[in-house]
Order: structure tokens, then sequence, then C-alpha cells
């Protein structure tokens, strides 16, 4: 389905599958040198690779056959997506258990791993698909937590303290570029970078600062005040991944009513009508882990078919 229907296909989680499908221990199997196990208040950092750890690394393994076997012969924009550091450390826990998040040296340790496992993820992809052009996304919806100290401590009584942004955006910087260079720099061969914020207050600055080519936001939350940083972002050739259809079953809208939050967002920002189809894409609020199979695939096509219309008549 996702290579029929998209022009940008991408290598699917499906979280329903149960342990290690999820988006936090999909990412956590890719850790070099950091095994994790499951406990009752989630995934930890344990001594040895143990059970669950090879479950998941099973079905990334799988999934990864499978896309190797349906993108035989395929050229052109190929997305994976992986959780990006602050939500992990948000999420993982240490030894003895409090979150990652609440020891700086170990976030550091953390980040410097996860950067090396997406590196070869990366290599991977590509040797399964050599006319794929990566487009790398990080899933960072507990980033704005991460800044506004929100995030609870292990025992949930306590709140953990907040990241100042030049270090959050160092970090992001650091697993970003262990990808390998932009497109355009020395050998050309890097990923297109994304980060996706499904949640309020998206930190424009921070991801700006980190350097991501590309920012994936749900439109239904964004705020007049945001504006600004989202048109000096354009103004910079920034990309919008515009969330514009539920991710999960609900009545779809008229083609042109799923392709209005981007147009009327761009002629607030005063933009070309030309240029919408250039820097925005369009895609469900927030992945589709929890829609019904009818519904997602209605859902895809949905925003497929919006997006030729921005692209064939962005003036209407």
């Amino acid at each position: 389905m996702i290579f029929g229907e998209l022009s940008m296909p991408y290598l699917p989680e499906l979280p329903g599958r149960g342990v290690g499908a999820d988006m936090i221990g999909r990412s956590a199997s890719l850790l070099v040198e950091l095994p994790v196990e499951v406990q009752p208040s989630g995934w930890r950092f344990t001594d040895r690779p143990g059970r669950d750890l090879k479950r998941a690394r099973d079905h990334l393994s799988r999934d990864l056959d499978a896309l190797e076997e349906v993108a035989q012969g395929y050229t052109g924009p190929l997305k994976i997506q992986v959780c990006g550091p602050w939500t992990l450390a948000g999420a993982v826990e240490l030894r003895h258990g409090d979150k990652t998040l609440a020891d700086p040296g170990a976030v550091r340790d953390m980040v410097e791993s996860l950067a090396e496992g997406v590196a070869a993820h990366v290599a991977e992809v590509r040797k399964r698909v050599p006319g794929a052009e990566i487009v790398l996304q990080l899933d960072e919806p507990g980033l704005p937590g991460v800044l506004a100290g929100t995030v609870r401590t292990a025992s949930g009584f306590g709140r953990l303290s907040a990241v100042e942004p030049m270090p959050a955006a160092e970090r992001l910087k650091t697993v970003l570029r262990a990808a390998g260079p932009a497109r355009g720099d020395e050998n050309g061969s890097g990923p297109f970078t994304i980060v996706h914020c499904c949640a309020p207050e998206v930190p424009f600055e921070v991801l700006r600062t980190a350097g991501v080519r590309g920012i994936s936001i749900d439109a239904a939350l964004l705020r007049r005040r945001d504006e600004d940083h989202i048109g000096e972002a354009i103004e910079a050739g920034t990309a919008f991944l515009l969330g514009v259809v539920p991710g999960r079953d609900a009545r779809l809208p008229d083609i042109g009513v799923v392709a209005r939050p981007a147009t009327e967002l761009w002629r607030r920002l005063g933009f070309a009508p030309a240029r919408l189809a250039q820097q925005v894409v369009l895609t469900p609020a927030c992945g589709l882990a929890g829609a019904s199979p009818a519904y997602a695939r209605a859902a895809l096509v949905a925003c497929a078919k919006a997006a030729r219309v921005l692209r064939e008549d962005p003036g209407e």
C-alpha cells in the first residue's frame, strides 16, 4: 500500500505487534553497547542483551526484509523514522530506576550510542534499497516537555529539571549528523533530516539550531504566534510536513478541506502559491498506529490526492 499510493514511501512502524515493535523499544534496539529490557515501568537499561532486545531486533529485521522485497528497483525518497534522543531519554530508565534524562552523563552516552546505531541503520537501508534517497525522521513528541521541565520522574511524584535550548539542539544535531553529511556537502550521500513533534509548543528555534531540513507538525495544534517562526524557517528553505488528517478513525473531509490548513497558512504568511508544493508535504497528524487498516489507507490516499492538487493548481 505504501509503495503504491505515496510519492514518499516509508518503512512502517507497527507497534500493535507487541513488545519491541513500539517506538521506544524499536529505537532502543538500535543503541550500540547499551542493551535494554522491559520492566513493569517500561524500558530500562540492563547489563546484557536478553529476549526483549532480541524480539525488538527481530521485528526490525523482518521489516527490513519486507522492505527489500517490496522496494526492488525503487528509486526516489524513502523515509525511515527513529525515536529522537530527548524523547528516548525521557522514556528509558537507568539500571537503578530513574529516567535517563535525570543524568546528563547518561544522556550523553545514550546520544552517542544512538547516533552510532542510526548511522548503521541508515547504511543498512541503503544497502537493501540502493536507489533510495533516505529521509531520516526523528520522532520527538517529548521534546517540548524536556525543555519545559514537565517530564515526570520514574516515581511519578516529581518533575525532572528542564534542559536548556542550546544543549538540546546540540544533542539533536549529534544524531542527525551521524547519518552522514547533508546532500550537497562533500559526497552528497547524507539523508534529508526531519524532526517530528506532534505536541503543542513546538520548539522551532531549537530545531533550526539543530540544523533540521524539515519539521513535521500537527497543523491543528499551530497557534498564530508560531507563524513568525514558521515563516522564518520557510524563508531559510526548511520543509514542513503538515499533519492535516486525524491519525485515528474519523470521517475524512473532501480533498479541498484536507489541503486547507496548508493553503490558509501559506496565504497568511504571504508566500507565492507556486512555492507551496515545493516546501510542504501533507501527512496524517501523528502516525496511524491507532487506526484501522481501512482508515489508514483512506487517510494516506486523501493526503496524496490533496498534495497533487497543491502541486497542479496551487493558486486554488
